[in-house]
């Protein structure tokens, strides 16, 4: 089957599992994009995951089928989804637990198994030490890994993996915001009207990003006017948080997930992604697009993915990241070059329909293979 047209008459459509173990909203994303793409060149496609991803990515509405798949390492989920894949011409997984899961579902059957490595972990200890066998697992049973950054390429082959390609996913972009919206309304529920509002997304748990994020808006008191710094997020030290927040008299709010970042960027002055390991991040590709000015650790394949369209710092240096908020804020003409400059590179990353493209011909070409 070429990689643009139905398949040949008489010869029966590509059958393709995807299967998805969570992830995060940009995994998800990629997966409907992909599975609607797939569908209208002809391929059949099971989604298999838990069950609230149908109700969040709507995958049967994409034209796939769909079955909730508890994804746990359990020998009844091991069971549910052999079955599931018991008339597949190939599987493909999107991240490490799907990825295990299918390598261990698929051991001796002989279906191919493309995993996509979407992310990695950055978890300490003992945790690390098991996530680094499961990765050599996964990336030894992977008849091909797709990354989506080149170091991600570079780890699947440090753990084993005999083919690894780069693959870059093209996420869909978020709606623009509603013309009907009164101006400046989402400041003022903010308390962000006439001062700068800063954006960022980040876990409140014990990790070093959000000790930075608070470190950071300390120094931005002293700049008038004093900017706001808008937080999206949840986690277990919320609560400890927001006590050090109301404490310090940070000018920071932090907001639960359920509000959209693509929303808060549409009235941002700068997006900040500060994180230990990131890839392509919703949330720096939609600053981009958006023409949003944007602040970024220069780790993982934020570099590859943003190029010069973002000013980059180091990771846990809240003076440096403090430092280069209050340099653009005081800069709109440096403001103005990131917007044109991050326009540009979004118009440089692949599409949703390229995106398809290479991933129908990885699998063509293990389809043909004897």
């Amino acid at each position: 089957m070429s990689s643009s047209t139905a398949p040949p008459h008489g010869r029966p459509p590509l059958h393709v599992v995807q299967l998805l173990g969570g992830g995060s909203v940009g995994t998800g994303a990629h997966v409907r994009s992909l599975s609607a793409g797939l569908v209208a060149r002809g391929v059949r496609v099971t989604v298999g995951a838990a069950p609230p991803a149908e109700r969040k990515y709507r995958f049967t509405a994409a034209g796939a089928r769909f079955v909730p798949v508890p994804v746990r390492m359990t020998p009844a989920a091991l069971g549910m989804f052999a079955a599931l894949c018991a008339d597949a011409d190939l599987v493909h997984a999107h991240g490490m637990r799907a990825g295990l899961l299918g390598a261990l579902a698929l051991r001796g059957r002989g279906t191919p198994l493309v995993v996509t490595w979407h992310s990695r972990s950055t978890v300490p200890g003992l945790r690390a030490r098991g996530r680094s066998l499961t990765e050599s697992c996964v990336a030894r049973a992977a008849s091909v890994v797709l990354a989506t950054t080149s170091d991600l390429v570079d780890r699947a082959r440090s753990r084993g993996a005999r083919d690894a390609r780069l693959a870059p996913v093209a996420l869909p972009s978020a709606p623009p915001a509603d013309e009907g919206t009164a101006p400046c309304k989402l400041r003022a529920e903010l308390g962000a009207v006439g001062r700068p509002l800063l954006v960022a997304e980040a876990r409140l748990d014990r990790s070093q990003t959000a000790g930075v994020l608070l470190a950071a808006a300390r120094g931005w008191r002293r700049l008038a006017p004093q900017p706001l710094l808008a937080v999206v997020g949840e986690g277990p030290e919320r609560t400890a948080l927001q006590r050090r927040i109301d404490r310090e008299r940070l000018p920071v709010r932090l907001l639960g997930r359920g509000n959209d970042p693509a929303a808060l960027l549409a009235d941002a002055d700068v997006a900040l992604l500060i994180a230990r390991w990131a890839g392509r991040a919703p949330l720096a590709e939609e600053a981009l697009r958006r023409g949003v000015p944007l602040v970024a650790t220069a780790v993982g394949g934020v570099p590859e993915v943003v190029g010069d369209a973002a000013v980059l710092v180091p990771y846990g240096d809240p003076q440096a990241l403090g430092a280069a908020v209050g340099a653009l804020l005081s800069d709109p003409d440096r403001r103005a070059a990131l917007a044109a400059a991050g326009r540009a590179r979004a118009r440089s990353w692949p599409t949703e329909d390229t995106t398809v493209a290479q991933v129908l011909s990885v699998y063509d070409e293990l389809a043909a293979a004897p």
